[in-house]
């Protein structure tokens, strides 16, 4: 099957508004509602990984920064909210949550007496390691359709896309 004789929903959601309204441009339709829609079958993809490992999206998103980290997986909390983008009275309620169940502890700062550092503990390494596996398989199966060639044209176009909106927006 070529890839014109490949439809989709969008496809007829796209040509309804041509046909009911001529005078716009909705290719950006064409684009954007079927990342939108991917987005939210990658969404349910995730929490299906991570609920089978017994976390919620948000600990992943934590112990994920954590593991990232390398050896010792230790961060202070400033840098745990620039790496997971939210407020300091969220992190606080994360990382309280997250002490909580044993996947990270919290440490006295070797060089600032009155900061702590964040680090991932061994069942919290178990955890997120786990929890990445069963996600990047899930995700492979996502992009089973493309090509390697596919692949990276995919990957160029959507930095190019992201890139403008920097980091931390």
């Amino acid at each position: 099957m070529t890839d014109q004789l490949i439809r989709d929903e969008v496809d007829t959601i796209v040509e309804a508004w041509r046909r009911e309204r001529p005078d716009l441009d909705v290719g950006p339709m064409e684009v954007l509602s079927r990342i939108s829609r991917l987005a939210r079958h990658l969404d349910r993809v995730r929490a299906n990984a991570f609920s089978a490992h017994d976390l919620e999206s948000w600990e992943f998103d934590v112990l994920a920064a954590l593991r990232r980290s390398g050896p010792p997986y230790r961060l202070s909390p400033g840098q745990l909210l620039r790496e997971t983008l939210v407020t300091s009275g969220t992190m606080t309620n994360r990382v309280d949550r997250l002490t909580g169940r044993g996947l990270v502890a919290r440490q006295d700062h070797p060089d600032d007496r009155r900061g702590v550092l964040v680090q991932l503990t061994d069942a919290g390494k178990q955890a997120v390691d786990a929890a990445l596996a069963e996600l990047l398989a899930a995700e492979r199966g996502i992009l089973a359709a493309l090509d390697v060639t596919e692949h990276d044209q995919l990957t160029q176009s959507l930095r190019l896309l992201l890139a403008r909106y920097g980091a931390n927006r």
